[in-house]
């Protein structure tokens, strides 16, 4: 009765022990090298997976820059300061790096923007854009105001304010999410040092856009005519600034007749003295 319970356990054993030898010789043969400046990249990033880079999260763009694919500077929320410790860790340049953040080519809200219909669907832009109307505005090239962009940004840098999109860019790290995420290319990505904007998406002109929108651009080309570095040129009935060129004189936006260009530099004069 012994035997024959002991001899079967040995033989388990024997197989156990042998499998397991076998295993670990196996696991160190065929191990694959890991470089231990991936994991110290992966620490020196923020770890917010957002895909700013161009890649699918922070462990792909940690081996991506350690095997030579990827620049050290290319992590928008973690801005030149990482950058400078990925260089580090490399030992190589981390080159120049321009902090963006996202844009809403957008202002016309629920009061200023003309609505033709109710809309009572699910609250996605991209939903909105394939039933008939495509939403409740006239505009069909301004923001939809249901919140795609929100759902996208991982920062909580954006909210939907009287129906548009408002970036605080205080939080915003310009991964690109909500750009990606608009149907409507609404939202773009600028440097964050870019004063001039143009606060229109409309590609109509004149009554147009006058008649859906109170302060949507009428494609008059003023701007384009008086600024003095020829720093604006008209594209689709929209001026389009050059930001290395624009010396920031303030000319486009103080002539505009329908104030659709905005110097953000005074907007944020206004919310901080309010």
């Amino acid at each position: 009765m012994i035997n024959s319970l002991i001899y079967p356990a040995l033989s388990l054993g024997g197989l156990g022990l042998f499998f397991g030898l076998l295993l670990g010789f196996s696991a160190r043969k065929f191990a694959v090298q890991v470089d231990p400046r991936i994991a110290r990249i992966k620490d020196a990033l923020p770890g917010g997976n957002c895909g700013g880079c161009g890649y699918a999260g922070c462990d792909a763009y940690a081996s991506a820059v350690v095997s030579g694919q990827a620049a050290p500077n290319k992590c928008t929320a973690g801005g030149a300061e990482t950058a400078e410790k990925i260089a580090a860790i490399l030992g190589v340049d981390a080159g120049s790096f321009v902090q963006k953040v996202a844009f809403v080519k957008c202002a016309g809200s629920r009061a200023k923007a003309k609505e033709i219909s109710l809309y009572e669907g699910v609250l996605d832009c991209r939903k909105a854009t394939v039933v008939p109307g495509g939403g409740t505005k006239a505009c069909k090239n301004g923001c939809l105001g249901f919140g795609s962009c929100v759902t996208a940004c991982a920062f909580d840098a954006i909210s939907v304010e009287d129906g548009v999109a408002v970036v605080d860019e205080s939080l915003c790290t310009g991964c690109g999410a909500c750009v990606a995420a608009c149907p409507r290319d609404v939202i773009t990505l600028i440097p964050a040092d870019q004063a001039m904007r143009v606060l229109c998406n409309s590609t109509k002109k004149g009554a147009g856009v006058k008649n859906i929108c109170a302060v949507g651009c009428i494609g008059c080309g003023l701007c384009a005519k008086l600024c003095p570095s020829q720093a604006i040129t008209m594209k689709d009935n929209l001026p389009v600034i050059n930001p290395d060129l624009c010396t920031r004189c303030k000319i486009c936006a103080m002539k505009c007749p329908a104030r659709a260009i905005v110097i953000v530099e005074d907007e944020k004069e206004k919310q901080l003295a309010g």
